[in-house]
C-alpha cells in the first residue's frame, strides 16, 4: 500500500508541474475549443442541420486585438453577456461604412474609432446588427485552424471570405 501511495504521489506531482504552464498557455496563447451553434454556418459547423457535430478549432489569443482585418474570424466577449465568448467574422473596421441588416435601426453606419463590425455567416446570428459595433478590446482570439472534423482540418483561410458589404 505504501508503495502505491508513493508512486501515486510521484505521478501526481509530475502532472501537477505541467498544470500552471498549461493553464497559462490556454489563457494567453492559444486554446482548442468547440464552436457550437448555427451563427457561422456554413463556414463553421456545416453539418449543423444534419447532426450534433461541432467543429473543433484552434483559437490564437496572443496579440488578438492587433492588425485586425476584414474577413477574419474572431472570438470576443459578447457585449450583451460579457461572460459569454462569441465567434463571428469581421465585416468592417473603424472608419468603414457598413450596409446593415435588420434589426439594426439604420440602413448604414460608420464604424467608430476603436470598434469593429462583426457578423455571423449564417442567418441565425446575433451580431453587430443586433448590438451594434463592438470595441476591438472585446476581441479575445482569432480562429486560425479547424482541427476536426478531419476532412475539413486545416488553416482557416479567412482572406478568401472577406466581405464586400463595407466601404473603407
Amino acid at each position: 500500500m505504501l508503495r502505491f501511495v508513493r508512486q501515486f504521489s510521484h505521478h501526481l506531482i509530475g502532472y501537477a508541474t505541467w498544470l500552471p504552464p498549461l493553464i497559462w498557455f490556454n489563457t494567453y496563447v492559444a486554446q482548442v475549443t468547440f464552436i457550437s451553434g448555427p451563427s457561422m454556418y456554413p463556414f463553421l459547423n456545416p453539418q449543423y442541420n444534419e447532426s450534433l457535430k461541432r467543429d473543433l478549432c484552434l483559437v490564437y489569443k496572443l496579440y488578438a486585438q492587433w492588425n485586425l482585418e476584414r474577413g477574419m474570424v474572431v472570438t470576443f466577449r459578447n457585449p450583451v453577456d460579457p461572460d459569454k465568448i462569441t465567434v463571428k467574422r469581421i465585416v468592417g473596421l473603424e472608419g468603414d461604412v457598413i450596409h446593415t441588416r435588420p434589426p439594426y435601426p439604420q440602413p448604414t453606419i460608420l464604424v467608430p474609432e476603436g470598434h469593429i463590425w462583426v457578423e455571423g455567416d449564417g442567418d441565425k446570428s446575433k451580431d453587430s446588427n443586433y448590438y451594434g459595433p463592438i470595441s476591438h478590446r472585446l476581441v479575445t482570439g482569432r480562429v486560425t485552424h479547424i482541427l476536426s472534423p478531419w476532412k475539413r482540418a486545416g488553416r482557416v483561410r479567412w482572406w478568401e471570405h472577406a466581405s464586400s458589404r463595407s466601404q473603407p
